[in-house]
């Protein structure tokens, strides 16, 4: 079996493999491996941001998951999108830039007994990589506005490049309802309505392989492995000190044969809430009786690996409108299509350019919520279900999540085959404070839409339906409509010592496994509130740094 020797070995070339692997190459002292298990992000899809709708639950571009039927969501299975090509679910996900509460990092620092983790040191590690457009030229009137974003960093944010009538009413109709209007989403408390910022470069999706890899791929020290599939973990118990993860096993698609990839230093488990926890089981880490069930040597008991999942739960309401202009609408002809394309062709603007929602608001369930618990995803668009055609009849959707839930699932192995997935269960609203806020998100979402600002549409609710009443219609409902918006975090959670349940410790090292860390969303002890593409590069960054700073 052949085998190579690196200094470090990062597994997953997605939102932190992608920066890690940038990082951690910059010293040309260190030789660093990138391995990846899907192929190059030269799909066009990819890079169109509305190709979304062509790389979700495609075998290109995505591992194609599936949950476990969930009884919260009665009985359903969902497509469980994750990204499988450089870039991961960067390359696949909504390209919306949103970073959460501060809240939710002083919950962090609090849990792990690192303060580190607390929101002003975290701002500093969004801000470092931060490229900031998204407000007015020239910069912002705001004097704070330096304070909260950078602008000579890799992940460019930008405004998006399209406005909606019917969602600008919709913005004043949550104005009438109780929600401020907000310029900003990103300084620790994003309550307010406005449009999504976006991570996009003039009209294209702007990746984390074009933001950290491209224009470093050519340094001599790095080195990336796409198409390659980890087998495991190679673990070494020779030391007297327990085990030592001493590289990875793996297989690549050009027919090498199997191949052992040495670190002399650290392997980095960036392959995200999914992939980490599965790698982790696969090679003896994890809760021991599932280890024994399918005949796997404990190596280390971990019971927390594969447990805490926590993801967020889009509830759908759709509604029916008059007068407006929808994407139901502008693509009912070819003429219009044609026209679509035509604009994004010469402008790069218009309805190709757009992220999967435009409208975003952050509030609260109701007047007992101390913070904003819920967020909206607002489209101008509606159709059944992801995948299907668009209705053919003008339609908005108004998507609204718990940020906060309480409900946590779990990631299994189900063979001792890498390449057979795993059992997700994220175990949707299995908690009453879940279902209690399922249903007052429908009801707030129908205070929205009674304003006066949107009855000139005369609005028709097709989902949830007018029917449903009760808390508890309306949460079985919320169980029929929901769907995930792809946030899985918290499968191999960092903690202190004495939590039992934690994989990692603050600085994301496993637990009672020298020479490995994990670094993604998996980390998380708890979900941010609010979409957690960016939350995972800030991780990134600040592990990046400790990993430098500990090589002695």
């Amino acid at each position: 079996m052949a085998e190579q020797e690196f200094d470090y070995i990062v597994v997953g070339a997605g939102t932190a493999g992608c920066l890690l692997a940038n990082r951690l190459s910059a010293d040309p002292a260190n030789r660093v491996l990138l391995i990846e298990a899907g192929g190059r992000d030269n799909y066009h899809w990819i890079h169109i941001p509305v190709g979304y709708l062509y790389c979700i639950d495609n075998p290109r571009t995505d591992w194609r998951f599936r949950t476990e039927p969930d009884p919260g969501l009665n009985g359903r299975s969902l497509v469980y999108p994750r990204g499988k090509t450089l870039g991961g679910s960067s390359s696949i996900n909504g390209m919306l830039y949103i970073r959460g509460q501060a809240r939710d990092y002083e919950h962090w620092a609090e849990v792990t007994g690192e303060p580190a983790w607390g929101w002003e040191p975290c701002l500093a590690d969004f801000t470092r990589h931060e490229n900031h457009h998204a407000l007015d030229p020239g910069g912002d009137a705001d004097p704070d506005h330096q304070r909260y974003h950078g602008h000579g960093g890799e992940w460019r944010v930008e405004r998006q490049r399209l406005g909606w009538e019917v969602l600008d009413d919709f913005a004043t109709a949550a104005v009438e309802a109780g929600i401020p209007r907000t310029r900003d989403f990103n300084r620790g408390d994003n309550e307010g309505v406005d449009y999504f910022e976006v991570n996009q470069r003039s009209g294209w999706r702007w990746n984390t392989s074009k933001a950290f890899l491209r224009d470093v791929r050519d340094r001599s020290n790095l080195t990336v492995w796409h198409s390659t599939h980890v087998l495991g973990l190679e673990l070494d118990g020779s030391g007297g000190r327990g085990p030592r993860c001493t590289g990875v096993r793996l297989a690549r698609d050009q027919g090498d044969g199997e191949v052992i990839a040495r670190a002399g230093r650290e392997v980095v488990l960036a392959a995200g809430s999914i992939g980490s926890p599965q790698l982790l089981q696969l090679s003896g880490l994890g809760p021991a009786e599932l280890l024994r069930a399918h005949d796997i040597p404990v190596v280390a008991e971990l019971p927390g690996v594969g447990k805490n999942l926590q993801d967020h739960l889009q509830i759908r309401s759709i509604y029916r409108v008059e007068g407006a202009q929808t994407l139901n609408t502008l693509t009912a002809s070819l003429t219009g299509k044609a026209r679509i394309a035509l604009e994004y062709l010469l402008k790069r603007t218009g309805p190709m350019s757009m992220a999967p929602s435009q409208l975003c608001a952050f509030t609260r369930s109701s007047d007992e919520q101390e913070h904003p618990n819920i967020e909206y995803h607002v489209q101008p668009l509606s159709l059944e279900a992801f995948g299907q055609p668009l209705h053919d009849f003008p339609g908005i959707t108004a998507s609204v999540c718990n940020v906060n839930p309480t409900s946590r699932g779990s990631v299994r192995i189900t063979s001792r085959d890498p390449r057979q997935a795993p059992a997700i269960a994220p175990n949707y609203l299995s908690t009453p404070e879940d279902r209690k806020v399922a249903a007052q998100s429908l009801r707030v979402t129908r205070e929205i839409v009674s304003q006066s600002a949107l009855a000139k549409y005369r609005p028709v609710e097709i989902k949830p339906g007018p029917e449903y009443q009760s808390d508890e219609e309306l949460a079985r409902r919320a169980g029929d409509i929901g769907t995930t918006i792809f946030h899985p975090v918290g499968t191999t959670s960092m903690g202190r010592e004495d939590d039992p349940m934690a994989v990692v410790d603050p600085h994301l090292r496993v637990r009672g496994v020298e020479g490995l860390r994990v670094v993604d969303a998996g980390v998380m002890p708890t979900i941010t509130s609010g979409n957690t593409n960016s939350p995972t590069l800030m991780i990134a960054e600040k592990a990046a740094a400790w990993i430098l700073a500990e090589r002695g």
